[in-house]
């Protein structure tokens, strides 16, 4: 039976409260849908997570005692009962640590034993180069000119440092310490070993013997000492072979060494990343016709390098950690200076605030590596797909 259109709007009414719409009734919950019970978010996830289980109760209940014990007395040093001004008199008084020294002896640590009175210059050298890997970092410049603005910055930092030039005054750089030689050392040494990390990575996949053999001799030979070994070597062993009257300068030696020993272990991540991809990439690039230099660069290492990030990013932390190992070779790094500061016999009993402060900048710099590499992950696997 056809059903009757309402002619008037009473009927319109009628038929609307006779007949609700299905959409307008709310579905009645069932047991297969039944609503979760309230509670407050970090509660629920607390239950969820650290009560679960016996064990997992005991080792939270075990954890919170622990904070509570070490926390407390850990802030009253740092911050409640410390000296944050004066001399070293007042902070024999205090319960607290010695903030003061880091007041006093600021500039030895920062720049070891450059001029007092050019210290103005590594500090404005530092200042162009934390910026300019501030910048590099923002992909909204990545330009062209990008690289232009870098070789700027580089030959002003070389102007400030050295000088010589535009009425400063020469500095050799065996004067150089503190945050400029760890920074200069890192960066470069990262920056060059990049390049030849991913050089010996296809090298060592090489269909070709020499260049294979080549590369796993240099990167196992490299990974199989340490660092110590490697910085010795470039800076006692390696002038011996040179000719009468050829010198060259410890700096770039231990940058050498830590450029090498630091692309070895590069070398492996990037190998991982290219074992990583599917065989099927290759043959579609082969079946484009592309080259194996264009098949490389434009399908292969873009992938390989998005999937093995964090390993990159862990053993660039790990290089600008190292650098604190060029102390062996006569290079004033940031931690050196701060053991030069501490050898004052007035301030001697507070060298933990010295070492304390130094591993604050260091943890500075590794974190905010380590969270860039956490947004640079999230961007490359952007466009993948799940």
């Amino acid at each position: 039976m056809s059903k009757q259109v309402p002619t008037n709007t009473t009927d319109w009414a009628a038929s609307y409260e006779e007949e609700p719409s299905q959409a307008s009734v709310p579905p009645q919950p069932n047991g297969a849908t039944a609503l979760k019970p309230l509670g407050w978010a970090p509660v629920n996830w607390a239950k969820a997570n650290l009560f679960n289980t016996p064990l997992n109760t005991g080792l939270t209940v075990l954890c919170l005692a622990i904070l509570w014990f070490t926390v407390p007395p850990m802030v009253n040093w740092l911050l409640l009962n410390a000296v944050w001004s004066g001399s070293s008199e007042a902070c024999r008084e205090a319960a607290g640590a010695c903030w003061s020294i880091i007041a006093v002896k600021h500039r030895l640590i920062f720049f070891g034993t450059y001029p007092y009175e050019e210290q103005w210059r590594p500090f404005l050298a530092c200042g162009l180069f934390v910026a300019m890997l501030g910048v590099s970092g923002v992909r909204a410049f990545w330009r062209p000119w990008l690289a232009l603005a870098w070789a700027l910055v580089l030959v002003a930092m070389g102007v400030l440092m050295w000088g010589g030039v535009l009425g400063l005054t020469y500095v050799a750089n065996d004067r150089w310490g503190g945050l400029p030689i760890t920074l200069m050392l890192s960066i470069f040494a990262i920056a060059l070993a990049f390049p030849l990390s991913i050089l010996l990575a296809l090298g060592r996949q090489s269909s070709l013997p020499a260049i294979r053999t080549f590369c796993i001799g240099f990167i196992e030979l490299m990974r199989g000492v340490p660092l110590v070994s490697v910085l010795f070597m470039a800076s006692v062993m390696f002038p011996l072979f040179l000719p009468e009257g050829v010198t060259v300068d410890k700096l770039l030696r231990a940058l050498a060494g830590l450029t090498l020993f630091t692309a070895a272990y590069l070398a492996e991540a990037v190998r991982g990343g290219l074992q990583a991809i599917p065989k099927g990439q290759y043959e579609a690039a082969d079946a484009l016709g592309l080259s194996y230099w264009q098949k490389t660069r434009l399908i292969v290492l873009p992938q390989a390098l998005r999937i093995v990030i964090p390993p990159i990013v862990n053993q660039f932390i790990s290089c600008f950690k190292d650098t604190s190992l060029v102390t062996i070779v006569g290079l004033y790094d940031l931690l050196t200076a701060a053991t030069v500061a501490t050898t004052d016999p007035e301030w001697r009993p507070y060298f933990a605030e010295v070492y304390v402060f130094a591993g604050m900048i260091f943890w500075l710099f590794c974190f905010s590596m380590s969270r860039y590499s956490q947004w640079l992950e999230r961007m490359a696997n952007r466009y993948t797909r799940r």
